[in-house]
């Protein structure tokens, strides 16, 4: 992994019109192709994180600062509601970037096939929304982020609606894509076992104000597998977590670290 910030955050902070603090000067360098995940209580600014690294909101304070050049920074957003449009099929669905980038409709059909073969979906390019699973209807929405080729993916809970056995799934089928492309990942999620089996790095976050206030190394070898979710280092893990997120909800002016 290389070692060089893709994304450097120095103290950021977000102030709303009505005086909420969502973040105060919070401090986070993600290394190009790290997988790193934010978990923490509702209301502590994880998604506000996401946001202002994606460009869709002002911070009040501080600086975001990019490892890449603003040629080769190419960001994609999964959000937790897969957000297809009805009346497309899944090919014009997953094509729909590339549209608005007016990228020629050949070169975009190639990046559609091979993008849909990536997540499993090479055979419903025909098939609409309404006949797709949640599980599905995720894919699509995860292969609409990878046709533009990103080089950092950002996820707000993308697997927060579906089933345990479906998220389970989805979890070792981004994990082997990830694997593979090495993209930097930033993930947002309320599960902590989501987090420890997806993650290079666990960052839990506080409220009152939004901060970070423990960063957990999750050294454990890739690929994982079932194996390792019934690893008593994945426990330990999982049991770290939950101990840094309890102490962030019940000491809310506590740092772990």
């Amino acid at each position: 992994m290389n070692h060089r910030p893709a994304i450097k955050l120095s103290h950021v902070s977000k102030v709303y019109a009505n005086g909420t603090v969502a973040l105060q000067n919070l401090n986070l360098a993600i290394p190009e192709g790290q997988f790193v995940s934010l978990v923490g209580p509702s209301g502590c600014g994880k998604s506000t994180v996401l946001r202002l690294i994606a460009g869709l909101g002002q911070m009040s304070s501080g600086n975001i600062d990019w490892g890449l050049t603003a040629q080769g920074q190419k960001l994609a957003f999964v959000f937790q509601d897969a957000a297809l449009m009805p009346w497309a099929n899944v090919r014009e669905n997953v094509r729909l970037p590339l549209k608005l980038a007016k990228v020629p409709q050949k070169d975009a059909q190639h990046l559609v096939e091979k993008t849909l073969a990536l997540v499993g979906l090479e055979k419903f390019q025909q098939s609409y929304p309404r006949e797709l699973s949640g599980g599905m209807k995720m894919r699509v929405s995860i292969a609409r982020a990878l046709v533009t080729q990103p080089n950092i993916l950002l996820m707000d809970e993308p697997f927060g609606a579906l089933d345990e056995i479906t998220r389970s799934k989805l979890n070792s089928d981004l994990l082997d894509l990830w694997h593979q492309h090495r993209w930097t990942v930033v993930f947002v999620t309320h599960n902590i076992y989501e987090a420890v089996y997806l993650s290079n790095r666990v960052l839990v976050m506080g409220t009152n104000p939004g901060r970070i206030v423990a960063d957990i190394e999750i050294d454990a070898p890739y690929p994982r597998n079932e194996s390792f979710r019934t690893s008593s280092m994945y426990i330990e893990y999982c049991q770290k977590v939950s101990q840094s997120l309890a102490i962030a909800m019940n000491h809310p002016h506590t740092t772990v670290f």
